[in-house]
């Protein structure tokens, strides 16, 4: 199923998923922490980026710490270090959150239906260790057509010529 099917009215049953991939095309492993390796990822978290990344928070419109960020990077999970925006994806949605119209991989990042709050929206989530991000919605500009409207500290950014976040010590690096 794309992303664009979970924002259709009456969207069809949900089919059997296929088995989510353990390494992206773009070359990251993408195998959940071990729960000793989530205790400690979880344990260097400041207690905004938990109530947000752990238990689905938000955080408060044109507060966020990355919504005026112009330099060029990768914005990758706070939480695990898997890289998911590149910064020439980002532009101004004027909702208050860093805007993203796609993924550096759509493998990196989830989307789960979520009916909280009375209404139907997606979530997204990073792909290896689960944590919230934000939501997308079918509002972005071209070429998708889609904005991922994503909390500041569900984010780490890394400068472009800066080494990548890996905190579970993968070695990961991001392919040309």
């Amino acid at each position: 199923m794309s992303i664009l099917d979970l924002f259709r009215r009456d969207p069809a049953p949900e089919a059997a998923e296929a088995p989510r991939p353990t390494t992206s095309q773009a070359g990251f492993d993408l195998t959940p922490p071990s729960p000793e390796e989530r205790r400690r990822l979880e344990a260097d978290l400041s207690e905004e980026e938990k109530r947000v990344l752990l238990q689905h928070g938000t955080e408060a419109p044109f507060c966020g710490g990355l919504l005026n960020n112009e330099q060029e990077g990768v914005y990758c999970c706070r939480e695990c270090g898997l890289p998911l925006f590149r910064a020439e994806t980002k532009f101004e949605s004027g909702t208050g959150w860093p805007s993203f119209f796609a993924p550096i991989d759509e493998a990196h990042v989830l989307s789960i239906t979520d009916r909280s709050y009375g209404m139907t929206r997606v979530e997204t989530r990073c792909a290896r260790c689960d944590s919230h991000q934000g939501h997308v919605f079918p509002d972005g500009p071209a070429p998708t057509r889609l904005r991922y409207c994503i909390n500041s500290v569900s984010l780490a950014f890394t400068p472009d010529g800066e080494a990548l976040p890996d905190p579970l010590g993968r070695g990961d690096r991001l392919m040309a």
